[in-house]
């Protein structure tokens, strides 16, 4: 399966495998930067799947803030202030953060999850799934979203992975068992939190419980919460 053009058609081709955290361009007249700001413009899914919440006010979050790199640098900064006891969410530019080293644990483009398949793939299904959490998406915006996979120039594999995908109900246990160290665990955490702005009870329901089947340690996701906040806020 190719994963790079998995992440294209579900980030933007902006927000895919070339996504890079640290001193990004700018996308032309956005004032984004352009490794981040993913979906709308190059058409990715997540346009689709934030954008069709009742209201919009999803719509560019999720889009603005799909760069894996940046899910990657952004936990690793939660993870750091956790355990010098610091606090998170506080940088001028939470997005600009330097990419953290392999060594770190932190570097979801070259990891590889509990299954030993590529760790991408579970961050992708996790914004999917917190997107999905308050039941938003009916069967009409279903239908768009599968007809945009099957225009997508993907393989057979690449579209059936993108249907199971969509198909799967919100299930926090279920993401949450594909991770392998503690690392993961708040990346998905984050990825997550920044797919959403839990502002419904399904969506806070669904992140509590995604913290609990995580088994995140004591104080680290109000940490990672700080973070995408901070994100949040920096992009609105």
């Amino acid at each position: 399966m190719d994963v790079n053009k998995l992440l294209e058609g579900f980030l933007g081709a902006k927000g895919g495998a070339g996504a890079r955290v640290g001193a990004p361009d700018r996308a032309a007249g956005s004032g984004l930067p352009s490794g981040l700001i993913g979906g709308a413009a190059a058409g990715g899914l997540i346009a689709l799947l934030a954008g069709s919440k009742k209201g919009r006010k999803l719509g560019g979050k999720a889009i603005k803030y799909g760069g894996l790199a940046a899910v990657g640098g952004l936990a690793y900064k939660a993870y750091s202030d956790w355990q010098a006891q610091k606090t998170s969410g506080t940088e001028p530019d939470p997005l600009g953060l330097p990419k953290p080293s392999p060594e770190s644990g932190f570097d979801p483009e070259n990891d590889r999850d509990a299954r030993g398949d590529d760790f991408r793939l579970v961050l992708m299904r996790a914004m999917i799934s917190a997107a999905q959490s308050d039941d938003h998406v009916d069967q009409e915006e279903h239908g768009r979203i599968r007809e945009q996979v099957a225009a997508f120039d993907l393989g057979p594999t690449e579209k059936a992975a993108l249907y199971d995908y969509f198909s799967e109900p919100a299930e926090p246990a279920a993401i949450a068992a594909l991770a392998r160290t503690e690392a993961q665990k708040a990346e998905i955490y984050l990825a997550s939190a920044l797919c959403i702005d839990p502002d419904t009870p399904e969506e806070q329901q669904y992140m509590r419980a995604l913290a609990t089947e995580l088994r995140l340690p004591d104080g680290l996701r109000g940490h990672l919460d700080a973070e995408a906040a901070a994100a949040r806020q920096q992009m609105a």
